[in-house]
């Protein structure tokens, strides 16, 4: 069994729960978090029961510093420290920029960019100390390339990247890895609300001619987590089925 332990935001369902079903599959223990799904969190926490290892769900808005503060004092209660963050919570929004408010924005670039500066300003020192650690974000290709009727989105995910980068060149002398993965259209609650044909449409233009799924995202995630090449930092690697 592996003594390691993960922490992975909004892992409840989706992308999120796969990658925790990955981990806990390989021996980690797991920290899940959610700020709403709380029976979800739960029953996800029960399906991990089965690997016998230690899970801790914890319901915690990450884009509020004070209750991250508060999840990690929780943590510290069961472990002596977080070895890998997986940075994973995030909204989605298609709207015109023309249509998108000041609390749309705000609330976009809190969940999604802002949680990151909140785990993370508290997970790091206890990194530094050990000089060891793993960060994976969970970003997108609208990051990369910008997408119409996404500009808050595209802009939050910008945001992860430039952290992401920013963040490996200062952590590498501590032996400890940044990196995220740039997700293209997958298979997941939040974008069950697109509408059939315009995910046919997309389908058509990505050269694997299908969506992702949960756990490839997953599988990246492990591969990123348990190599132990300290060289593999600041990436950005696109998971889009050959989209960019």
């Amino acid at each position: 069994m592996n003594d390691k332990t993960v922490l992975i935001t909004g892992s409840s369902r989706g992308i999120g729960k796969a990658i925790a079903m990955k981990f806990a599959q390989e021996g980690y223990n797991i920290i899940l978090n959610c700020c709403n799904s709380f029976n979800e969190l739960l029953q996800t926490a029960n399906e991990i029961q089965k690997y016998s290892v230690t899970c801790l769900p914890i319901v915690a808005d990450v884009s509020d510093y004070n209750a991250v503060k508060n999840m990690f004092q929780e943590i510290s209660m069961v472990f002596d420290h977080v070895d890998i963050v997986i940075n994973n919570a995030g909204i989605s929004s298609i709207k015109l920029f023309t249509e998108t408010t000041e609390d749309d924005w705000d609330k976009m670039i809190n969940t999604n960019l802002k949680s990151l500066y909140n785990v993370c300003s508290l997970a790091v020192p206890t990194m530094i100390k050990n000089h060891s650690g793993n960060i994976i974000n969970i970003s997108s290709i609208w990051g990369i390339t910008g997408a119409s009727c996404e500009v808050a989105y595209s802009t939050s995910k910008s945001g992860v990247n430039g952290f992401t980068k920013a963040l490996a060149k200062e952590l590498a002398p501590s032996n400890i890895r940044v990196n995220a993965i740039g997700c293209g259209i997958i298979d997941t609650h939040m974008n069950s609300s697109i509408a059939e044909e315009d995910i046919d449409t997309f389908i058509s233009d990505i050269p694997a001619n299908r969506i992702g799924k949960p756990e490839e995202v997953a599988n990246l995630c492990f591969y990123l987590a348990s190599n132990n090449s300290t060289y593999l930092t600041g990436q950005i690697i696109p998971l889009d089925g050959g989209l960019l």
